[in-house]
């Protein structure tokens, strides 16, 4: 069927921008900040860190615009990789995002979805098990998870316009949404005790870690307190992540070589703003310090929100006790987006690798409704079996660093093609070349090389999926020669 069908273009340009805002906003937002505030302490870094992922991010996306460009066809990062440097980069990259971190993340939303469900019905509940066999328990948590993938899933497979209908109106809702917690939060925090006591501690650096004996904290400065940063970035860099899903779906772009550049640079600006005012929000609303037993919001501070919930802390004190209801619907909108996002670009880039012969031959077909329907399916289903397996959430933590190292890899590719196809035509072009991606490979390469040298415990095993999967290229190429 594939031969007969093809790719029908419908993403406009406001399309391409609500599928990279709405991938990239998710429930990081409104959690990674408790995390990062016990790390640093300071809410003054806190921010810097935010701030300074946000510049990589845009750095990031700048060069992407000029990748773009150049190849407009479906798989994206994909393409962009295997002209670069060959297929088996492009191979070892698909490998890792379908097995682990685009069907992780899927996963791991889709449980999110479900979790923040269960302040509206309780029966969603991972201590409700429906099923109890002794080795496997299945509860109604991961029931609503998997009807989540599968009711999008579905949507997807119907067509690329259900899909962007979808993908567009929970975007402008959850941008909205948070747009509005900005700035209530601003105007109820301006004269707050915990703006005026945060400001007061603003550049106080130090780690807070909290075991049985008490909470103990270890002040930080020069080399500790830089190293203490490229660990904290890990939060916000999974939060600003995701954005590159809309070159997965350049086969569908209306003038991609225009679109996906303009899109990338508006999602991704908007995105970053959002995320860094939520932040200043959030100091101005809550103390950055508190205690683990507080019995208030504001006694708890940020460092100690339940659950790292942040976001419901902050809104506890704009609306009071209506706050977690209300937060529960925003994050049920933003998890309900950000899963369509992943899940519609996601599939476009297994097709392109099934085209190249390095996936299932399955997933190289399109179906009746003009999407890679058998990609879609097989993408449910592995994602599924993350949501069972309960293992989704360390997935993501072993990743982070495979993930960063091949945005730097991409990057790089920029440089690499200048040479290798200069005469390929480029409709954008990288700003302040050659010095943008160079900064950008100095930068995310000495954070990489942090987490790769001080959270070696999750870095290890991103090292080692890589490594499976150069073996598994240079077994399948070797297979393919004696068939």
């Amino acid at each position: 069927m594939s031969n007969s069908v093809k790719f029908k273009k419908e993403l406009g340009l406001f399309d391409s921008s609500m599928l990279v805002a709405g991938s990239m906003i998710g429930s990081g937002i409104f959690i990674v900040t408790a995390e990062m505030s016990r790390q640093v302490g300071s809410p003054g870094i806190v921010l810097l860190i935010w701030l300074f992922t946000g510049i990589l991010t845009i750095m990031t996306a700048l060069g992407y615009g000029e990748l773009a460009g150049m190849f407009p066809k479906a798989g994206g990062q994909y393409v962009y990789l295997t002209e670069a440097y060959g297929k088996g980069t492009g191979f070892v990259f698909g490998l890792i995002t379908f097995f682990v971190v685009q069907t992780g993340v899927i996963a791991a939303v889709a449980i999110a979805f479900a979790k923040f469900s269960g302040v509206l019905f309780p029966w969603v509940n991972p201590e409700n098990v429906l099923l109890d066999l002794g080795f496997f328990q299945f509860n109604s948590q991961q029931l609503i998870g998997i009807l989540l993938i599968a009711i999008l899933s579905i949507n997807n497979i119907l067509g690329l316009r259900n899909a962007k209908i979808v993908q567009g109106i929970f975007t402008v809702a959850k941008i909205g949404s948070l747009l509005f917690l900005i700035i209530a939060g601003i105007y109820v925090g301006i004269n707050s005790e915990a703006l005026a006591h945060n400001f007061s501690h603003f550049w106080e650096t130090y780690s807070t870690k909290a075991s049985e004996s008490g909470i103990f904290k270890e002040s930080l400065s020069g080399l500790q307190l830089l190293i203490v940063i490229g660990l904290a970035m890990v939060g916000s860099l999974f939060s600003c992540d995701a954005w590159n899903n809309i070159t997965f779906t350049a086969g569908e772009v209306k003038n991609p070589q225009r679109n996906i550049p303009y899109s990338l640079i508006i999602g991704v600006g908007l995105v970053v703003l959002l995320y860094f005012f939520a932040n200043i929000a959030y100091f101005m609303l809550l103390p950055v310090d508190g205690s683990i037993q507080g019995a208030s919001i504001i006694e708890r501070g940020i460092m100690w929100a339940e659950n790292d919930r942040v976001g419901v802390a902050a809104a506890g004190i704009i609306f009071g006790n209506s706050a977690i209801i209300l937060m529960a619907i925003l994050i049920m909108v933003s998890t309900f987006g950000c899963n369509n996002g992943m899940i519609l670009a996601g599939a476009r880039l297994y097709y392109a690798m099934a085209k190249d012969k390095l996936f299932f031959k399955q997933a190289a077909t399109l179906n009746k409704n003009h999407v890679p329907g058998n990609a879609i399916v097989m993408q449910a289903v592995w994602a599924s079996v993350l949501c069972l397996s309960g293992t989704y959430g360390k997935l993501l933590d072993y990743t982070t660093f495979a993930s960063l190292s091949f945005y730097v890899i991409t990057i790089g590719g920029i440089i690499v093609l200048r040479k290798k196809q200069p005469n390929t035509p480029r409709p954008y072009k990288t700003l302040f070349y050659p010095y943008l991606p160079i900064l950008y490979i100095l930068l995310a390469g000495i954070i990489s090389f942090d987490l790769l040298i001080y959270k070696w415990e999750t870095s290890r095993i991103a090292v080692g999926i890589i490594g499976a999967g150069i073996i598994s290229y240079f077994l399948i190429t070797r297979l393919k020669k004696a068939v």
